[in-house]
């Protein structure tokens, strides 16, 4: 502790009338809830956990034998599955009027959970095919360890492809969430509502927006600052921005993005596609085009 008297009374009490007039304007009761949100922390420790359990002996603990990768496996899906469960009811605790009581929200918490362990092995097929395919697509590659050890767009497509699966199954904030360590973690931000076919790479990849309502088809490559973004944000009569709506680009299979792009809108980008660097796009274009910044420009 300080030596110093900060006069904290005030301070605190200046902090409480914000906090109760931000309550009572939203009445929210923590004295009735408690906390009502899942937890940064928490969740980044069960990130770690599934990459530990999905890729056991290149992710995991550095003394990991192959003999005993079964029961770490084991032990740490027990560990992580429970402490997500746990984050699964504080967010279900934000639609409590859904449930008619804890038992039920705890039931389908557990419900949404056992689904998502379930497709652990299929994204742990897809992450395989993402791995070879940034391989495959950088000439400076080695191995495929390489590749999952340390590149950025690699370790962002195992967030987004483990928040993806908890936001189609009904927990939005606790896969944003995922989403936005991810984000923290390699610079690389992907909405967990986007949908990303198989063979994803993002090289390098500091700077690359995806946004929500994207479609991606498989075998896409992007690179370094390429934005998939909205055109506009379409209001309602009373001003407030609508939500949920198709605002974000589907690129078609076998499309490579350049560096730089930015593309906005419901646009399509047709199979087979090449998009050059620093091109920006707010129309769609057919299969098998070449469009750089001069062909952006005519436009």
């Amino acid at each position: 502790m300080s030596n110093i008297d900060w006069d904290l009374a005030p301070l605190i009490a200046g902090l409480k009338e914000q906090r109760q007039r931000w309550r009572k304007a939203r009445q929210r009761d923590p004295d009735e809830k408690g906390r009502e949100f899942p937890s940064v922390e928490v969740l980044q420790e069960v990130v770690q956990g599934l990459t530990e359990a999905l890729f056991p002996m290149r992710l995991g603990p550095w003394d990991l034998h192959a003999r005993a990768e079964d029961h770490f496996i084991g032990y740490t899906l027990d560990r992580t599955l429970s402490a997500l469960h746990e984050q699964a009811m504080l967010e279900l605790r934000c639609c409590a009027d859904r449930y008619d009581s804890i038992a039920e929200r705890r039931d389908d918490a557990a419900r949404i959970v056992h689904e998502f362990s379930r497709q652990l092995p299929q994204i742990r097929g897809m992450l395989d095919l993402d791995v070879e395919a940034a391989f495959k697509g950088d000439p400076a590659a080695r191995n495929m360890d390489e590749v999952l050890l340390c590149y950025p767009g690699v370790h962002a497509i195992i967030y987004h492809r483990l928040a993806h699966a908890l936001f189609q199954l009904g927990l939005p904030l606790t896969a944003r969430i995922i989403a936005e360590i991810s984000h923290s973690d390699t610079g690389i931000d992907i909405h967990p509502g986007a949908t990303i076919g198989e063979s994803f790479f993002i090289d390098h990849g500091t700077g690359v927006v995806v946004g929500e309502t994207c479609i991606i088809g498989a075998r896409v490559r992007l690179y370094q600052a390429v934005t998939l973004g909205a055109k506009r944000f379409d209001r309602d009569e009373d001003g407030e921005l609508l939500k949920g709506y198709e605002r974000h680009p589907v690129v078609e299979d076998d499309v490579v993005i350049y560096a730089g792009a930015t593309l906005l809108g419901r646009v399509t980008i047709g199979k087979g596609s090449i998009i050059g660097g620093n091109v920006w796009l707010t129309h769609s274009v057919p299969a098998n085009s070449v469009i750089t910044q001069a062909d952006s420009e005519e436009q």
